[in-house]
């Protein structure tokens, strides 16, 4: 048997979206099928200005760009996090100040990010871990408090709620992933929505190369030039289909994903009583879309030893995030060191993720289950 870590899950009617998009011969950005794929987002998930780009990254991107960031500024982000969300703060020649994280839910730590504001700060990047929401409430009342943005990085989080809201719309601007690791995957892709339409417009400006082209084509002004610095961050129509045919499977998606989950918390529990490892929480103020199940292990050791004998077995097994704040580009700015951020760091060395997609089928999750037993069998080291 062998198990990749994940297997997008393409269909028949993602072939035929595709067909579809090739044969109209019209696969330029922002075409009928990204404007469909647009309109079925902004239903989804009560946001009004929904605007399709080529990845997450480019999302982040175009967020900072729409903020004005400028160099000298500060934005606080959580060091338990994909790269993406730092560099976007770079490119505009600002500065990622890195949070810690709470040990539940592995989102930014509010506290933290309180003693992290200071006049410089323009900006709060929350990252949804795995489906499970930062405490938006939070976070969103100390950004009003200090006049601060908050833009949320929701790549892993389409169709997750925080108290019965969508994630990612409860910020200024939030940035999706449809990568082919996503729940939903177009093989690259992402989104940038708002509700701010000073926002909305800005970016679509940005986006279409700084120019007003968008207001040319609604026939709002009779030619369009150059207005504001911008790049071009649309994608193929292509995308725009794929999304479109994606989003009708996404209840279903997350059913599956959700069966999963609760399957390995049943086989796993009794390891978890016995202490040798430490299961995934889950908010009760949280739906989550169940991204990535995880467990943490002991140690770092432990954690290293497992994903070898998990790898031996033929199953992808994996660790996650390395702390941004010990890696080398921070270095070159910033003098954090080992200790500055204990749960992150800690978290990071433990964590172990599995398998969790819908093809994933019953035996093969029982072979996951069982290996982790044997894992744990194999020698009093490990139990």
């Amino acid at each position: 048997m062998n198990i990749p870590f994940h297997r997008p899950w393409y269909d028949e009617s993602d072939e035929r979206a595709l067909v579809a998009a090739f044969r109209s011969g019209r696969m330029i950005g922002d075409a009928e099928n990204t404007r469909r794929a647009c309109e079925q987002l902004s239903r989804m998930f009560s946001v009004k200005y929904v605007l399709l780009t080529t990845s997450c990254t480019h999302a982040l991107e175009l967020a900072m760009m729409v903020l004005h960031l400028q160099p000298g500024d500060e934005v606080i982000v959580p060091s338990f996090t994909f790269v993406s969300t730092t560099n976007c703060i770079m490119r505009e020649g600002a500065m990622p100040i890195f949070a810690d994280i709470i040990p539940s839910a592995l989102t930014i730590d509010v506290e933290d990010v309180r003693r992290k504001i200071t006049p410089r700060t323009k900006a709060i990047i929350p990252v949804g871990y795995a489906g499970i929401a930062p405490e938006m409430d939070e976070l969103m009342a100390l950004a009003r408090q200090h006049n601060i943005a908050v833009v949320e990085d929701a790549a892993q989080a389409v169709g997750a709620y925080y108290k019965g809201r969508p994630q990612g719309t409860i910020g200024d601007i939030g940035c999706f992933s449809f990568h082919e690791t996503k729940n939903l995957s177009t093989g690259e892709g992402g989104a940038f929505v708002t509700n701010n339409e000073e926002y909305a417009s800005r970016a679509e400006i940005i986006r279409e190369k700084g120019t007003n082209r968008k207001e040319f084509m609604l026939h709002l002004v009779d030619k369009y030039t150059w207005v504001d610095v911008g790049s071009s961050f649309l994608p193929s129509d292509l995308i725009g289909a794929l999304l479109y045919s994606q989003l009708e499977k996404m209840l279903e998606i997350q059913k599956h994903r959700k069966a999963i989950h609760e399957r390995y918390m049943e086989g796993f529990a009794s390891l978890a009583a016995s202490g040798s490892l430490t299961l995934p929480t889950i908010p009760s103020h949280t739906t989550s879309n169940y991204h990535i199940y995880y467990v943490l292990m002991r140690d770092e050791t432990t954690r290293n030893a497992a994903i070898t004998f998990f790898r031996e077995h033929n199953i992808g097994a994996t660790f996650h995030y390395l702390p941004l704040h010990l890696a080398p580009v921070a270095q070159r700015w910033h003098r954090y060191k080992a200790g500055d951020f204990p749960v992150t760091e800690s978290v990071s060395g433990r964590l172990l993720r599995l398998p969790i997609y819908p093809a994933l089928t019953a035996v093969e999750q029982d072979y996951v289950i069982e290996t982790m037993h044997a894992f744990f069998k194999q020698g009093s080291h490990h139990g």
